[in-house]
C-alpha cells in the first residue's frame, strides 16, 4: 500500500514534571512512539512526533510540599532531566515542550472558551473535601483513601493505581488528606463542568467505527459509554495551572491538569508550526482528512484519550478525532508495578547509565506491554542483550564486515552470478520487510521487532550453510558472491531495526550508506568495508 506523504500526528502521554520517570513509561508509551514516528518517516510520510512535560498536574505540588519547595523549581528540574533522558535515548521528537508555555495558555483558554460559548461547559456547585487543619480545598490527589472497587489502601481521589479506574474523591472508602493526615470534610465549593453527557451518542457512535483497536482500549472505552457519561469539573480550588479565562468564579480557582494537559497535542502542533515560521501548518494533521493521528499512552490514560479529549474535539468541532489508540498496559517490575510515586523499577537515567541506549530500546521493544502486562527485570534486559542483540545482530554484522574486509580486500564485492540459495535468502529478508511495515503498519511494536530479528537469524543460517570462509579457499568467486548476497541481506535488515537502534543504525551508515526508505538496496561494488568494530558491548554477568 502506498500512503507516502500522509500526515502522521504522533501523540505521545505527557509526563508529569514530578519525578524521574522510569522504564516502565518509557516502553509503555516513549520508546513505541519513536519507533512508529521514525518507521512511518522511512515510507515517506510526514510525521509530527509531539508531546511535552505535564508542569500543573497536583503531584507537582505535592511534590514541591513535601520538599519545601516551589512547584515551578519542581518542574523546572524534572522537565531538564526528561530532556536529558530523551537526548540520550534519542527520541525523535518534532516538538518536546511543556503547558506551562504562553502558547499552550492561550490554546487552553481558546478551546475552553470555545466550549463554554457552545453551551459544552456550565457552572455548577459541587462538594468538594476541605482540610480543617491548613485551611485549603483539596485537590484530588491530596487525597487518599481505600479504592471502592479493589479495595487497594492507597488509592488517590483522581484514580486508583492498582485497579486503573479512575475515581472523584467522594468515591473513596475512609478518606484522608496528605497534607495532614486528618479526615478531610465536605463543603460546597462552585466549579465549571465538561458537559461530557452531551457527547454520548455521537462517541459511541464514533467508537463503534473504529477498526483494528486493541481490544482492551476499545472495551475499556465502550464500558463507559455503557456505564453512561458523566459530566466531569474542569476547574479547581488551586493557585498553580491555568487561569480561568472568565471571572465568573472568583479568585483561588484554576483549569484542572485533566482537561489541559491533553489540549497539549494540540498546542504543540500550533507551537512546532510557528517555530518553522509557518503559524497555519498545523492544520495539515489536525484538519486534513487524509492525516491520521497515534496516541501512544499507558492503560490508565485510556478513557482521557478515547473519550473526554474525542468530546472536546467534538465539542469544538473541525479537529481531527484519534486514527488509534494504542495504549500498552503496565510495565511490572519481578512482579510490582512500576511506579514512579512508589519507587517501583529503574528509573530511565539508572537504565541508561547500566546499558548502551540501543542495547536498552532493544531490550524494553522486545518486552512492549502491548496485549499484557509484561514482567522486566534487569536480568532479563542482560539475557536480551547478550542472545538475542548482541549474538544474533551485532556477531551477524561484525562476522559479514570481518569476512568482507579480509577476503575481498576491503571493499563490497561485485554481485557475481547468484544461484538458488542466494536469491532464496534475498528473498526471505525482502518478505520479512513486508511482514514487519504490515505488523507496524498496525502498531504491532514488538512483533516487528521479532520480525526483524528472524530475518537477521535467517542471513546467519545462510552463512552457516555456504560456508564462504571456507569455499574462499577453494573458490574465490564464489566466495565474494556469497559475501556479496550477506551484505545486500544485512542492509535490508537494518532497515526493519533502524527506528529500534538509532545509534548503532548511524554508525553502519557510515559503512554502508544511508538509509532512506523502507526497502533493501544493494551495498555499491567497491564500497570501502574496513575491520568493523563491534555494534554492541556483551554485558559482562556480575556479583551483584
Amino acid at each position: 500500500m502506498d500512503h507516502s506523504n500522509t500526515p502522521i500526528l504522533v501523540a505521545v502521554a505527557w509526563p508529569y514534571a514530578s519525578g524521574s520517570r522510569h522504564l516502565g513509561h518509557l516502553a509503555g508509551a516513549y520508546l513505541p512512539a519513536d519507533v512508529f514516528a521514525r518507521y512511518q518517516r522511512l515510507m515517506g510520510n510526514r510525521v509530527l512526533m509531539v508531546s511535552g512535560s505535564d508542569v500543573h498536574g497536583t503531584p507537582i505540588t505535592v511534590r514541591a510540599d513535601a520538599e519545601g519547595v516551589t512547584p515551578s523549581e519542581i518542574a523546572d528540574k524534572y522537565h531538564a532531566e526528561f530532556v536529558k533522558d530523551w537526548e540520550r535515548l534519542d527520541i525523535s521528537w518534532d516538538c518536546y515542550t511543556s503547558t506551562g508555555t504562553n502558547n499552550h495558555k492561550e490554546v487552553v483558554q481558546e478551546l475552553f472558551m470555545t466550549l463554554l460559548n457552545k453551551g459544552h461547559i456550565d457552572k455548577r456547585t459541587s462538594e468538594q473535601y476541605f482540610d480543617q487543619e491548613v485551611n485549603r480545598f483539596l485537590p484530588d490527589r491530596y487525597i487518599e483513601g481505600s479504592c471502592p472497587h479493589c479495595e487497594y489502601l492507597e488509592a488517590r481521589g483522581d484514580q486508583c493505581e492498582n485497579c486503573g479506574r479512575t475515581l472523584d474523591p467522594q468515591e473513596l472508602v475512609n478518606p484522608r488528606s496528605k497534607i495532614s493526615g486528618s479526615e478531610p470534610e465536605l463543603r460546597s465549593t462552585e466549579h465549571f463542568y465538561l458537559r461530557l453527557s452531551d457527547f454520548e451518542d455521537s462517541l459511541e457512535q464514533w467508537l463503534s467505527t473504529r477498526q483494528g483497536w486493541r481490544k482492551h482500549v476499545l472495551n475499556f472505552s465502550k464500558g463507559w459509554i455503557e456505564e453512561g457519561l458523566q459530566d466531569r469539573a474542569i476547574t479547581r480550588d488551586l493557585d498553580w495551572g491555568i487561569e480561568i479565562p472568565v471571572d465568573d468564579l472568583g479568585e483561588g480557582k484554576r483549569i484542572y491538569v485533566w482537561f489541559e494537559a491533553v489540549v497539549g497535542y494540540l498546542s504543540a502542533a500550533k507551537e512546532w508550526a510557528a517555530k518553522q515560521g509557518e503559524p497555519e501548518s498545523w492544520k495539515d494533521w489536525w484538519e486534513n482528512d487524509e492525516a491520521q493521528s497515534f496516541y501512544f499512552i499507558g492503560k490508565d490514560n485510556i478513557p482521557f484519550h478515547t473519550i473526554i479529549w474525542p468530546g472536546m474535539l467534538i465539542g469544538n468541532g473541525g479537529l481531527n478525532l484519534p486514527t488509534d489508540v494504542p495504549a500498552n498496559q503496565y510495565v511490572t517490575f519481578k512482579g510490582g508495578k512500576a511506579s514512579a510515586s512508589r519507587g517501583v523499577g529503574l528509573t530511565i537515567g539508572e537504565g541508561l547509565d547500566m546499558f548502551e541506549p540501543d542495547a536498552l530500546r532493544y531490550a524494553l521493544a522486545a518486552n512492549l506491554p502491548e496485549q499484557s502486562d509484561t514482567d522486566i527485570s534487569i536480568e532479563e534486559i542482560v539475557r536480551r542483550i547478550n542472545e538475542e542483540l548482541v549474538a544474533t545482530w551485532g556477531n551477524l554484522v561484525n562476522r559479514v564486515l570481518s569476512m568482507v574486509n579480509k577476503t575481498c580486500e576491503g571493499q563490497a564485492p561485485p554481485s557475481g552470478e547468484k544461484k538458488d540459495e542466494d536469491n532464496k535468502v534475498l528473498a526471505e529478508v525482502d518478505a520479512m520487510l513486508l511482514k514487519a511495515s504490515q505488523q507496524l503498519e498496525k502498531v504491532e511494536i514488538r512483533a516487528a521487532l521479532r520480525s526483524a530479528m528472524d530475518g537477521a537469524a535467517a542471513v546467519n543460517a545462510y552463512l552457516n550453510a555456504t560456508e564462504p570462509w571456507r569455499v574462499a579457499k577453494e573458490d574465490h568467486d564464489r566466495a565474494t558472491t556469497i559475501l556479496s548476497t550477506a551484505l545486500e541481506a544485512i542492509n535490508g535488515v537494518r532497515v526493519a531495526l533502524a527506528p529500534y537502534l538509532p545509534f548503532s543504525t548511524t554508525k553502519l551508515e557510515e559503512i554502508l550508506g544511508p538509509i532512506s526508505s523502507w526497502q533493501r538496496s544493494p551495498v555499491i561494488a567497491g564500497t570501502p568495508i574496513p575491520k568493523p568494530t563491534p555494534l554492541f558491548a556483551k554485558i559482562e554477568a556480575t556479583d551483584d
